[in-house]
């Protein structure tokens, strides 16, 4: 008969195997939007974000959204910027701050991606149902409304 976890060795291993899982699936994605796009996963959800944003972002927000520092998203947006994928608007009456928006390359660039990118998350969890979607989908959710 096979012993039962204590509560906290169970949560520390669910914990692991989300962060296992969540790198598996990133890792497919970059490895697909590089061989497929020439395209990293930072640049693509760069765009993504911007093209949710379609009157642009400040480049704060940007960060926010993305989970990374000022500094990571100034640099990645300097590149989109150089090559003409991105916009910088200054804010008037602001001098501190600038808005990002795609430019009409940015969203070309993104909605040729987009439903390709769409179709593989599809199929990588195409090994679960609609109910096991909807209740892991709802579980994520608790965890992510009261973390403690």
């Amino acid at each position: 008969m096979r012993e039962e976890l204590p509560v906290r060795t169970k949560r520390v291993r669910v914990w692991l195997r989300l962060l296992a899982t969540a790198n598996l699936i990133e890792g497919r994605l970059r490895t697909r939007l590089a061989d497929g796009f020439d395209i990293s996963m930072p640049r693509f959800d760069a765009l993504a974000q911007l093209a949710r944003h379609p009157d642009g972002m400040t480049m704060t927000a940007l960060s926010r959204r993305m989970m990374v520092t000022k500094g990571n998203i100034s640099a990645l947006v300097e590149r989109l910027v150089e090559d003409g994928l991105v916009e910088r608007m200054a804010v008037p009456g602001d001098r501190r701050s600038t808005v990002v928006r795609l430019s009409p390359a940015g969203k070309d660039r993104f909605s040729g991606i987009a439903p390709t990118m769409e179709a593989w998350v599809v199929e990588l969890f195409s090994g679960l149902d609609d109910a096991e979607i909807d209740a892991l989908a709802n579980l994520l959710a608790r965890l992510k409304e009261d973390p403690s």
